[in-house]
């Protein structure tokens, strides 16, 4: 049985100033959107935060990004976050962006322990300044280093008291592998069922790579609404 905690205050409480962060998530689909608030809650500084993105003005890191909790963003979109936007340009804030695929990958490979892989993307671009370069059957490739951190949090449809996972559609995006990429991984979950309930070749997480757990319900907010007209 793993750690599960009572509060999300109690879920980030070995979170401190200056940690690396993974935070799950496409847009606002699947963040784990009640950790992020207790962090803002916390108040702690420096932090370094992988994510593909930082949220919107008002919800999920944004509100990181409003208390100046953040040191540096490692993400592949900017999105329509003026704050983002606003600390880029005056210095505040330090970006590294990275193409999508890429970051993808790079978190793969450290929860998959591989240190560097080679890849097509960037080649020729500002984004291999600085880094070597390869032949491979006449093609150019660019090492890139693998990324861990010491937290990760996810956000699953369903877990058990292990600490087996199990996300639902598209909230499956980012979050499996920055639960193997994170020392420590705080899992928040709609539901948290006895361990036996889930269908074990429904589980996309498996329990070894959870260390603790918190139930909580989310607002599931939507960054872009489009609607027709009638």
């Amino acid at each position: 049985m793993k750690k599960i905690c009572a509060s999300f205050h109690e879920a980030v409480e070995e979170i401190k100033d200056g940690a690396t962060l993974m935070v799950g998530g496409f847009g606002l689909c699947g963040i784990p959107e009640n950790l992020i608030v207790a962090l803002a809650d916390k108040g702690i500084k420096g932090l370094t935060v992988i994510s593909n993105n930082c949220g919107i003005d008002d919800w999920g890191l944004g509100l990181l990004l409003q208390n100046r909790q953040i040191k540096k963003m490692i993400g592949s979109y900017v999105g329509e976050n003026k704050e983002f936007e606003r600390q880029v340009l005056s210095g505040e804030l330090e970006v590294e962006l990275l193409p999508q695929g890429t970051l993808a990958e790079k978190i793969r490979a450290g929860g998959a322990g591989i240190p560097a892989f080679y890849t097509p993307a960037g080649v020729g671009t500002p984004i291999a300044d600085g880094k070597e370069t390869r032949m491979f059957d006449g093609k150019e490739y660019l090492l890139e280093e693998s990324l861990t951190a010491d937290f990760s949090l996810v956000r699953a449809w369903k877990a058990d008291k292990m600490g087996n996972l199990v996300y639902r559609k598209t909230a499956r995006n980012f979050n499996p592998m920055m639960a193997a990429a994170g020392k420590v991984t705080i899992a928040e979950a709609e539901s948290i069922v006895e361990t036996g309930t889930l269908e074990p070749d429904s589980i996309h997480t498996p329990s070894v790579y959870v260390q603790t757990l918190i139930k909580g319900n989310q607002e599931k907010r939507i960054e872009r609404l489009t609607v027709s007209n009638g």
